[in-house]
């Protein structure tokens, strides 16, 4: 197996289990091809693991194997497909739950592959040739897990960096919209044209604390995309909520989510924009839920993309009623946790109310975070309590 060697002195992020090498780490590679996978050495000739090799970024390996495990077997990967199945399946009540993320790219040990479930229908996205490469195997043992369709959703990102080719189904045609289940409640999922995979499975246990604080409440969900949190503040007895989304497509879904579940309580939504929204409220609600979109795609947009979370949570904070409560959110990797609490420490103090945090949240278990890898940690939110 071909070799990537690293510089003396430059081990150490490697012996701590980072899965990222980063090219200024390496003193060779011997003639790797796009997507290769290599074994990764010190400077003194020990081996540390096993990683998918790319010439088409900095990242110029992404670890996957550092317990030497790795012998190129079909057995090797079915094993390690078996355990993060079994896994995850143990993370969720089958009777009330058929989707979640079945692997979380390094937060599962496997980087360059996210895989989401829809029932029988497994959406992927592959961030690397490596992935690619493997994915006529991966298939095969998808299959023998039992997902019956097998569809490919490309990030534009990723094909521009790393020349990913397949996009579309890979097994026989599935279903183009589906509905599952989440604790119970029914999502219609849109597999080809709904955002990332169809559905923001992260923030399914938010969506369920949610639920707890809205008896009797006026709630505001906004950024609502197909209306997740919508659906929970409703089967929590809100006297009213009004869902709001830019995208009339997305709206459309959120009104189809709330019937498919047969609510009886007010909802009202506007195909508008968010920020606009937060400007003239029609009416003081007593919860508010802040999910906007990543405003950080990297580290060049922090600046600016800490503006925007700090005006919409002002907004809020300003608008909401007397002990009204915010779910507020970032799902930008780029805005870490402690960033996100002083943007919304700014935005509070520039509002001039109390404000207590109750709560701190994360994405769902589904989407573990690899503790060698702080980068897996992507999604952060405080719960705050406006006096």
């Amino acid at each position: 197996m071909k070799k990537i060697i690293l510089k003396k002195g430059k081990e150490k992020s490697f012996i701590n289990r980072h899965p990222w090498v980063f090219s200024g780490a390496v003193q060779s590679s011997e003639n790797l091809e796009n997507g290769g996978i290599a074994a990764l050495y010190t400077a003194d000739n020990q081996i540390l693991g096993h990683g998918f090799f790319t010439n088409k970024s900095q990242i110029v390996c992404r670890v996957f194997d550092y317990d030497l495990k790795y012998d190129g077997s079909e057995n090797y990967w079915s094993k390690k497909m078996e355990n993060i199945f079994h896994f995850k399946q143990s993370l969720i009540n089958k009777e009330e739950t058929n989707c979640y993320r079945l692997i979380h790219s390094e937060g599962d040990f496997l980087p360059g592959l996210v895989a989401d479930v829809y029932d029988e229908v497994l959406v992927l996205q592959i961030g690397t040739k490596g992935i690619e490469k493997m994915l006529p195997l991966f298939t095969k043992i998808f299959q023998n897990l039992d997902f019956k369709y097998i569809y490919v959703k490309n990030k534009n990102q990723s094909k521009n960096t790393d020349h990913i080719e397949i996009n579309g189904w890979i097994t026989e045609k599935g279903p183009e919209k589906i509905v599952v289940k989440e604790h119970g409640f029914l999502f219609e999922i849109d597999i080809i044209h709904g955002q990332k995979t169809g559905f923001f499975i992260d923030q399914r246990e938010n969506r369920n604390i949610l639920k707890q604080f809205c008896e009797d409440k006026k709630v505001l969900n906004t950024f609502a995309y197909s209306g997740g949190f919508s659906v929970y503040a409703m089967a929590g007895k809100a006297s009213l909520v009004h869902s709001v989304d830019i995208s009339a497509d997305a709206i459309s879904i959120c009104d189809k989510n709330i019937t498919l579940n047969n609510f009886k309580g007010e909802h009202q939504s506007f195909a508008t924009d968010c920020f606009e929204f937060l400007n003239n409220l029609p009416t003081q609600y007593d919860v508010i839920v802040l999910d906007p979109p990543a405003f950080a795609k990297n580290s060049a947009a922090v600046n600016k993309a800490a503006r925007g979370y700090k005006e919409i949570n002002m907004k809020a904070i300003k608008n909401i009623a007397p002990n009204g409560l915010i779910f507020t959110f970032s799902c930008s990797q780029h805005i870490d946790t402690n960033l996100f609490q002083k943007i919304v420490f700014s935005a509070a103090a520039d509002a001039k109310r109390n404000v207590r945090i109750l709560k701190h949240l994360s994405q769902a278990e589904c989407h573990p975070q690899n503790i060698f890898h702080p980068e897996s940690e992507y999604l952060k939110g405080l719960i705050i309590h406006v006096e």
